[in-house]
């Protein structure tokens, strides 16, 4: 099975063979990769994956700030491919987007990459081709500080989460476009109907049912693709192959786990032992230590953990719960730890649904991890009266209401319209609410150095995230790329864009060329991001400097909403 070599090189400053199935490490400023067609087992069925220099994930890359790196890819598939370099501030003609940056490398060509590295920390690369990075096509980034490190660790591991199908990616797609809840089996259930009897009583559990029935909408539609056909993955290895880092007592060490997965949000926890969150998104965050935290497609988030005992499971459960990734941090190779059981899958709420609109937008942040405060906007709503709201036939009603107006403002390619969209980030999110652990959120999340510019936006622009899951269609205002004109944005300029979730599905939303600054509800500063998680009916706002001239894509981050439409172009001039 590829990705179970065990080559690491002493790039790293530690013993090589420290790690098993970690791929090769590149370094230095001169690099050649090839892209090609390999076979692979993953599951006891060959089949045939797209690879950087012949592993999944591709060599990780270490660069240095400050150096220009050149990138010679060479394309030996009989289609076209393409490489993005995510995260990272390049000239928009090495943003590698054909269509938008370049037209991609044609079979049998050479693409040299070539800019200057003009920051540090964890990233990664992937193509920007048809279902290649569902295939196998990404691999890891880390940049080398100029002024030496600011995080001290003695073990510096990566630690990339992804999925692999034995399926063709086409043929998902066209699955999901016939029946969108094809891969999805947390459904309701005539033994889920008595469980919902025995918490409550007979009427409330009926009523709950009619009103989810009502509004042909599923409370456990939390994600497209589940492991029905996926076999989750950690640094390419399987939950069998059980990847294991080295460490010794006593030792600091660096995980740098990066979000490579094409379509699945990973819920990451080491039982026994906390994370203290010191990184994100390539930028150090002010400290904040964590029993767990969700890593969405393209995010990355770096840990320091301090192990005593002999071995740790690395555990990474869906966001759906049906399958995880795992591997050990063990103090001497062939230890292992217990793997926990998987966690049962929670509904979404009247929040996830119709936001500050009903109590519902209080009730579903029940049970948010001890000692997170509720933001100022959810305890303002709280003060408000929405008791009509309570009953869920009412609600059922209100919410039958907004989609008929989503259809009539947006056309057919939108089935519902938030009205009132919840801004709080201090919500986990569904599935680690009131679990008892102390779980990562945005409102968490500080980046070090405050913002990049003190003046004001100048404007605003605001944009919803739409789709209708019947048609498997999604998109920005109902409108798929194809049918959509670019976002002009001027040189120079800063503004404030604002994305409202029209939807039930959490999209991580990724503008390439240009930081996006999450702020708080208030406008305080938050943290700079490239890659933002926006949850069902949310609002959320960051600021922009339009500082890269060019065209650069903009586009959720789960590849299968992509290619079905959530793709928009930018324009900086």
């Amino acid at each position: 099975m590829l990705g179970a070599s065990a080559w690491i090189q002493t790039a790293w400053g530690q013993d090589a063979r420290t790690a098993t199935g970690t791929p090769p490490v590149l370094s230095g400023t001169e690099f050649d990769l090839t892209i090609a067609e390999t076979p692979v087992n993953f599951t006891g069925e060959p089949r045939m994956a797209t690879t950087i220099n012949g592993s999944i994930p591709g060599p990780i890359l270490r660069w240095r700030e400050g150096d220009t790196v050149t990138l010679r890819v060479t394309n030996t598939l009989p289609g076209p491919t393409s490489i993005h370099w995510h995260g990272i501030l390049l000239p928009f003609e090495m943003d590698g987007v054909p269509g938008i940056s370049y037209p991609g490398i044609a079979p049998g060509e050479t693409f040299v990459y070539r800019f200057p590295v003009k920051q540090s920390g964890t990233y990664w690369y992937h193509s920007h081709t048809g279902f290649q990075e569902q295939t196998g096509l990404y691999g890891a980034i880390v940049i080398d500080p100029a002024r030496g490190p600011s995080i001290r660790a003695d073990r510096d591991y990566v630690v990339q989460l992804s999925e692999w199908t034995d399926e063709d990616p086409m043929r998902i797609l066209a699955k999901l476009k016939i029946e969108s809840h094809y891969y999805n089996f947390n459904r309701m259930t005539a033994p889920g109907f008595w469980r919902d009897v025995n918490a409550s009583d007979f009427g409330a559990a009926r009523q709950k049912r009619k009103m989810w029935n009502a509004m042909r909408m599923s409370p456990m539609d939390l994600a497209d693709i589940s492991g029905y056909t996926y076999t989750y993955l950690m640094n390419g290895t399987t939950p069998a192959g059980n990847w294991t880092a080295i460490f010794s007592p006593g030792e600091r060490v660096r995980l740098r786990f990066i979000g490579a997965g094409a379509q699945t949000f990973f819920d990451v926890r080491i039982p026994d032992l906390p994370m203290t969150v010191v990184h994100v998104d390539g930028q150090d965050v002010e400290p904040v230590t964590v029993d767990e935290l969700r890593i969405g497609p393209a995010e990355t988030y770096d840990v320091i953990v301090e192990p005593r005992d002999q071995a740790y499971t690395i555990f990474a459960q869906s966001m759906d719960r049906s399958g995880y990734a795992r591997g050990t941090l063990s103090s001497r190779p062939g230890l292992v730890a217990d793997v926990p059981a998987v966690d049962a899958p929670q509904w979404l709420t009247m929040a996830d649904m119709m936001g500050a609109m009903t109590t519902g937008g209080i009730s579903g942040m029940e049970g948010m991890s001890s000692g997170t405060a509720m933001s100022q906007s959810t305890a303002d709503h709280a003060g408000m009266d929405h008791s009509e709201m309570d009953h869920p036939a009412m609600a059922a009603e209100a919410a039958m209401v907004h989609a008929r107006h989503a259809s009539t403002e947006y056309g057919p390619s939108v089935d519902m319209r938030v009205d009132m969209p919840r801004t709080n980030l201090d919500d986990p999110g569904v599935g680690l609410r009131g679990n008892g652990r102390r779980v990562l959120t945005y409102a968490d999340i500080r980046t070090i150095g405050g913002p990049l510019d003190a003046r004001l936006p100048s404007r605003e622009i605001e944009l919803h995230l739409t789709g209708n899951m019947e048609r498997y269609s999604w998109s920005f205002d109902g409108l798929e790329f194809g049918r959509s004109t670019p976002v002009h944005m001027r040189y120079g300029e800063r503004l404030r864009v604002v994305l409202v979730n029209d939807t039930m599905m959490t999209h991580p939303m990724h503008l390439h060329g240009l930081w996006s600054e999450l702020e708080a509800p208030d406008g305080e500063f938050l943290a700079r991001r490239h890659t933002i998680a926006v949850q069902p009916a949310q609002r959320i706002s960051f600021l922009v400097n339009a500082d890269a001239l060019g065209g650069w894509a903009w586009h959720c981050h789960i590849l299968f909403h992509m290619d079905a439409g959530m793709f928009r172009e930018v324009v900086v001039s």
